[in-house]
């Protein structure tokens, strides 16, 4: 076990970095953070900032040498550089760098689902331009191509009718291979499970969040979801055996979609806290990032006991188009928790920060957070 006043490495250093940077701080951690970005949300919080590459060979060698244990907050860190630190500097790393290989790679996460006997969309892999054709004959239309890799809130995606267009698309743009087409589904929700697990395989589950996109990036969430409970509960137990077949040290986001009949489809799985686990922080008995600093120094999960239901909302750059947002009205009302990230530039899409309603039930935060993302102008 990992005690306080041992030293945590981080790849990555955005929000989501800050958060688990605070957590560890405040319990009494230093955390060492390597982002290139210098200005990285996490870096103001941690002990130290290594600012170069991921995979930089003098920044690993240091973050191995410095820290007791490394664990990553986006799911896009090289593999491989955690597989070095591993391999090459002997530190331990959480989750482990096979399962982040997999679940940053979807030709990858989709095969692990199907070959877990997990419930899985239909889809085709395609690796090259030779397997185009085939692939896209394969799949019914409309359908959904997706990049193998760095694709995230809605990157990397494109919707196609039929296949001579899905052809078209990925002969007019190789930078989409390799990918899978996946067959677009009738959804009537989208739910996910955050859970954690321990080195010896102890697990907690959040309570499960609905959650609502504009444009390929959350928009809502809201916990806990209004589903039946035996929905839940095969959510939370698919999610657990992800976890154990990926034999998963740390935070996990497992996010499905619910299809007619009230039937659960695995969507994709994410190697850190989720997004749609910022309630946790305001809700609950635990935070996501407080149970993540937890379980990668070795520890058991705390129990998230459920606490009051909470509505989150994202707030993306776009609302700064005027200036700084008016958040007068959010601090004024006693329920509503705002959280900005710190991030100096506040470009169109970018996760600037959220806000969270907390009320006895979904019916008492969910129209006060509504109306609140209806005075900043959220989505318009």
């Amino acid at each position: 076990m990992i005690l306080p006043g041992a030293t945590l490495g981080l790849l990555g250093g955005g929000q989501l970095g800050r958060y688990f940077t605070i957590a560890a701080r405040n319990a009494g951690y230093g955390v060492w953070v390597l982002d290139p970005d210098p200005s990285a949300p996490a870096a103001a919080f941690a002990t130290r900032h290594l600012c170069a590459a991921y995979d930089d060979p003098p920044a690993l060698a240091e973050l191995g040498a410095g820290c007791a244990v490394v664990t990553t907050e986006f799911e896009n860190a090289p593999a491989a550089a955690l597989q070095a630190l591993a391999n090459d500097h002997g530190v331990p790393v959480r989750p482990p760098a096979a399962a982040v290989g997999v679940a940053q790679h979807r030709i990858l996460e989709k095969q692990f689902f199907r070959d877990c006997g997990l419930p899985v969309g239909p889809f085709a892999a395609i690796h090259d331009a030779d397997g185009i054709d085939a692939a896209v004959a394969a799949v019914q239309y409309p359908a959904i191509i997706k990049t193998a890799r760095f694709g995230y809130d809605g990157k990397g995606q494109v919707r196609v009718a039929n296949a001579v267009q899905a052809a078209n698309e990925l002969r007019a743009n190789p930078g989409l291979l390799p990918c899978v087409v996946e067959q677009q589904l009738d959804l009537e929700r989208e739910i996910s499970v955050v859970l954690g697990r321990s080195v010896d395989g102890q697990m907690q589950c959040f309570p499960v969040a609905e959650n609502r996109h504009t444009g390929g990036i959350l928009d809502v969430s809201m916990a806990p979801a209004d589903i039946p409970p035996a929905l839940a509960s095969e959510a939370r137990r698919i999610a657990m055996q992800i976890a154990d077949q990926l034999d998963y040290v740390g935070v996990l986001g497992v996010e499905f979609f619910v299809v007619a009949g009230g039937r659960l489809v695995l969507n994709e799985m994410a190697p850190r806290p989720h997004n749609s686990g910022h309630y946790t922080i305001d809700a609950g008995a635990c935070s996501q990032f407080e149970q993540q600093v937890r379980l990668v120094c070795g520890f058991a999960p705390l129990d998230p006991k459920p606490g009051s239901a909470a509505v989150m909302v994202n707030l993306l750059g776009d609302i700064w188009r005027d200036g700084p947002p008016d958040w007068a009205a959010l601090l004024a009302n006693p329920h509503c928790h705002l959280h900005l990230y710190g991030k100096e530039d506040a470009r169109p899409g970018r996760k600037m920060g959220h806000f969270t309603v907390t009320g006895a039930s979904l019916s008492d935060a969910l129209p006060q957070a509504l109306k609140l993302r209806s005075h900043l102008g959220v989505g318009d």
